[in-house]
């Protein structure tokens, strides 16, 4: 071992000479490498090699890398990089192959080498580092799209391109992203050709020995991709995505004009199909902008080219009455309402749109859960609090035992300042599972705390402890100790406390508040937060080595603490705890008794 190590340093011997001559490291530099390299050296040629070890290898040399090309620029000094870099270069790609041989999976090494060759241009090594990641990896098609795209967009090579997605669709035959990126590179491909045709007409040069197949050139490859697509994956969000793509391209009209037929015809009643039926008509027949176009030309146009999508969704709704398809419909008129306009007209016209189709849906039982709230908040915006007072009935009459659409009531009664938000709480609860219903609880007292007496508000927080299940019972039972706390004091919240330790289950976060509170009092007792740390101790002394560690910090600290307890609580800790959560507390108490924690 010595000697392939005293070898490998041997060879960085011309590279850091080189340096050293040409002003780029100073002879104490060149040292400085050379130890660290020696030490990188002996921990990946060990018999148990670490995964870690090759990453801080790679990760200096390219830190080595990008140094020398900081130097460089500063004194321009741009020779010697066959003898310099290229040596370093090949290092890492062995580096990189060494680890991705010995931990195949790793699919973060290899992206990483993968990353290092575009980065240093190492067009040749990242071509093998593809082929060796795919042998390995052809389960994962995004890593043969990456390759295919390298191998189109740099290497400029359409037909290793062509060649990587055939041997991809091999392995993923129903992959719809597969299909849309080889789809788009044959797309690709016919438009650079077209190009080149073109230049070469414009330069009357005899295209004879050319071959320019007008199939090709018309995207005739891309239709062929398509319909082998079509027979194997269904649903319209693939024929949607290959739309798309075909739309970036100024020759495809015949392609668009298939694809969507097809569209048509097989997914008729698919909302989706709707929805982009309807989008559609936003962007035919639009204006061509001249000097003459005046503000409310665009305007009047823009309305025209709404309400004709607007046309389709009615038609839409007729064809297909879902949720999904008036979600689809709603979802169009929230985005059209958004959307910024000077003119107060047309976003008047917008708002008593969407108003008046959440008003249809919810009419036809077929507004769908979700789209409620943002009916209430446009409700709001507009200060329209009777009918979203009525909206927000309805819609807990619709999902009764649903804990969003209450809360989605409540707030809205609590923000118009209603009388019937008790009443609603009332209602709601009984709707509501109870092991659902701490939300409401939760807004409950919190509404309570800033609306009615200290009283009420208590005999709700002890109400709450018997509504909610056990599990759930914990979360009021630390609101309700911070709240006493904070308005009945130190002597309140004792008592209650008390009383609330009578009944499991407990968070640690309540005892850890009630030690707290403890410590925030002027006479501080030991003996109380003694008690509290025992109490939490015996629910949670098994799981949480922090809770011992912060009772010996406690007894060494206090005024009042004992720290001859110390050893009896390591014992007990060592006693109770479980797994590797020994081991962190002895060493956590290592540094404490020495002062370093």
């Amino acid at each position: 071992m010595a000697e392939r190590i005293e070898q490998r340093l041997e060879d960085r011997v011309p590279e850091l000479e080189q340096l050293e001559r040409v002003g780029l490291f100073t002879r104490k530099e060149i040292r400085a490498v050379l130890r660290k390299a020696s030490a990188l050296e002996y921990k990946i040629q060990r018999r148990a090699l670490r995964k870690e070890d090759f990453i801080n290898y790679i990760q200096y040399e390219i830190n080595l890398l990008e140094l020398i090309k900081k130097r460089r620029a500063r004194i321009g000094y741009s020779f010697k990089k066959d003898e310099i870099e290229n040596s370093i270069l090949h290092r890492v790609h062995c580096l990189f192959n060494r680890a991705t041989g010995k931990w195949k999976e790793d699919l973060q090494l290899w992206l990483s080498h993968v990353a290092f060759c575009k980065q240093w241009n190492a067009k040749h090594q990242l071509s093998k580092v593809f082929s060796s990641m795919l042998a390995i990896h052809p389960n994962k098609p995004a890593l043969w799209i990456m390759a295919a795209k390298w191998e189109m967009e740099t290497q400029l090579s359409s037909e290793s391109a062509r060649h990587l997605f055939l041997r991809a669709l091999r392995f993923h035959p129903e992959c719809p992203k597969l299909y849309q990126e080889y789809f788009r590179m044959e797309l690709m491909h016919a438009e650079k050709q077209r190009k080149e045709k073109k230049e070469f007409e414009q330069a009357k040069m005899d295209l004879g020995e050319f071959n320019y197949s007008e199939e090709i050139l018309n995207g005739e490859m891309a239709r062929i991709i398509y319909r082998d697509a079509a027979q194997k994956i269904k649903g319209v969000e693939f024929h949607l995505a290959v739309l798309s793509i075909a739309k970036l391209f100024d020759f495809t009209q015949d392609l668009q004009k298939e694809i969507l037929e097809s569209l048509q015809t097989k997914y008729a009643d698919d909302p989706l199909t709707w929805d982009y039926m309807a989008r559609r008509e936003l962007e035919l027949g639009s204006l061509q902008a001249t000097e003459h176009t005046t503000k409310q030309m665009k305007i009047s146009e823009m309305t025209q080219r709404e309400e004709r999508c607007c046309a389709v969704f009615e038609e839409a709704v007729r064809a297909v009455p879902t949720e999904d398809m008036w979600k689809c419909y709603i979802t169009f008129c929230l985005e059209r309402y958004n959307r910024k306009t000077n003119s107060e007209e047309l976003k008047q016209k917008r708002l008593e749109r969407t108003l008046s189709m959440f008003n249809k849906a919810h009419e036809s039982s077929l507004l769908p859960e979700a789209l409620y709230k943002q009916w209430l908040l446009l409700l709001l915006e507009s200060t329209l609090s009777e009918k979203a007072m009525d909206v927000a009935e309805a819609a807990t009459k619709r999902f009764s035992l649903s804990v969003e659409v209450w809360q989605m009531r409540l707030q809205v009664l609590i923000q118009l300042k209603s009388e019937d938000v008790t009443q609603c709480f009332e209602e709601a609860v009984k709707h509501v599972k109870s092991k659902d219903a701490v939300t409401l609880w939760t807004l409950w007292v919190e509404w309570s705390e800033g609306t009615n007496s200290k009283e009420e508000t208590e005999a709700l927080y002890q109400r709450s402890l018997h509504a909610t299940t056990p599990a759930e019972s914990v979360t009021m039972k630390e609101k309700y100790l911070d709240w006493t706390y904070r308005n009945g004091g130190y002597k309140k919240v004792k008592r209650v406390f008390t009383s609330l330790c009578e009944n499991r289950p407990f968070s640690l976060d309540f005892f850890r508040k009630m030690i707290q509170i403890e410590k925030e009092q002027e006479s501080c007792k030991m003996l109380h937060l003694r008690e509290y740390y025992e109490r939490a101790l015996r629910e949670f002394g098994s799981a949480d080595s922090d809770l011992w560690l912060d009772y010996v910090k406690e007894e060494l600290s206090h005024p009042q603490g004992k720290p001859e307890n110390c050893g009896s609580i390591h014992w007990r800790a060592m006693k109770m705890l479980q797994g590797d959560l020994v081991e962190d507390f002895v060493s956590k108490y290592t540094l404490l008794q020495t002062g370093h924690l």
